[in-house]
C-alpha cells in the first residue's frame, strides 16, 4: 500500500488557464493525482446556462397567480434551490396562493422550457474524454422532476452513469447526502472523487464531506481549482493523466 502525504498549499496561480486562482491542498507526489476515479457534476450553471431557463420557468407560475416577476435575488436562489424550496420562496408574500402553485408547476410541462437552456459547448467532449479514460460519472443535482426531460432531450443519458437529484434524497444539496449515495454506488473514495459546481451551495456540499471541487465560471468560490470550460480541466492537476 501506498502512503500518500498531502501538503497545503497557498492560493496560487495557474498558468494552464490564464490568471485564474487555484486553492487548496494538492498530494507532495504528482504520481498521486492518477487515482481519479469518480467525477460528480453539478447540472444547472454547469452543464447548463440554465439561468434564463429557470427566469422563465419560475417567472411564468408566478405570472399564473398574478404576481410580479421576481427579483434578481429571487433568482440566484432558484437557480441554486430545488423546486419545492423555490417556489415556497417566490411565494413567500402570497402564501394564500402556495399549495395551487404548487400543484400548477408539478403539472407544468418542463419541455417547453429547455429552449432557453444552452448547454457547455465542450461538455460532450469533455464526458467523451471521461469515458476513454474509464472514469466514472455521476450528477448530483438539485432539480426534481425535470431532470429526466433534460437528460433525454440533450442527449446526456449514455455519458452518466448515475443521476441523483433532489427526489432520491431525504436531504437535498448542501446536506453530503447525495455525494454519499453516490459514493456508495461505486463503492468508491472521497480521495478518487472530484466535484464540479458553480455556486457557494455546491461548494458547501462537497466541503461538507471533505472532498475536492473544482468551481466551474465562478472565480469567487473558494474551491480548490478554478476553470471557464470543461477542456480546461484536462491540464488541471487533478487530471493530468487524462488524454
Amino acid at each position: 500500500m501506498v502512503t500518500r502525504k498531502w501538503t497545503q498549499v497557498r492560493p496560487r496561480r495557474n498558468t494552464a488557464f490564464g490568471d485564474k486562482p487555484v486553492f487548496g491542498w494538492k498530494p507532495t507526489n504528482k504520481e498521486n493525482m492518477s487515482n481519479l476515479k469518480l467525477v460528480i457534476f453539478d447540472c444547472d450553471g454547469v452543464l447548463f446556462d440554465s439561468k434564463n431557463a429557470n427566469r422563465v420557468y419560475y417567472n411564468h407560475v408566478l405570472e399564473k397567480f398574478s404576481h410580479p416577476p421576481m427579483s434578481e435575488e429571487e433568482l440566484e436562489y432558484v437557480h441554486m434551490h430545488h423546486a419545492m424550496d423555490s417556489i415556497r420562496h417566490i411565494f413567500r408574500k402570497y402564501p394564500e396562493d402556495l399549495d395551487r402553485a404548487n400543484e400548477y408547476r408539478a403539472g407544468l410541462d418542463y419541455t417547453v422550457f429547455l429552449k432557453h437552456m444552452i448547454m457547455e459547448p465542450d461538455l460532450i467532449r469533455f464526458l467523451q474524454i471521461l469515458k476513454k479514460n474509464n472514469l466514472k460519472t455521476a450528477i448530483s443535482t438539485n432539480r426534481t422532476t425535470t431532470m429526466p426531460a433534460v437528460m433525454s432531450i440533450f442527449g446526456l443519458d449514455p455519458y452518466f452513469d448515475k443521476v441523483v437529484t433532489a427526489l432520491d434524497v431525504k436531504n437535498p444539496k448542501p446536506h453530503p447526502e447525495a455525494l454519499l449515495k453516490i459514493l456508495d454506488y461505486f463503492d468508491e473514495s472521497v480521495k478518487n472523487s472530484i466535484f464540479i459546481g458553480d455556486s457557494q451551495v455546491d461548494l458547501e456540499h462537497s466541503a461538507s464531506i471533505g472532498m475536492e471541487m473544482i468551481a466551474f465560471k465562478n472565480p469567487k468560490l473558494s474551491a480548490e481549482y478554478h476553470v471557464q470550460s470543461f477542456l480546461e480541466i484536462t491540464r488541471l492537476p487533478v487530471a493530468h493523466a487524462l488524454s
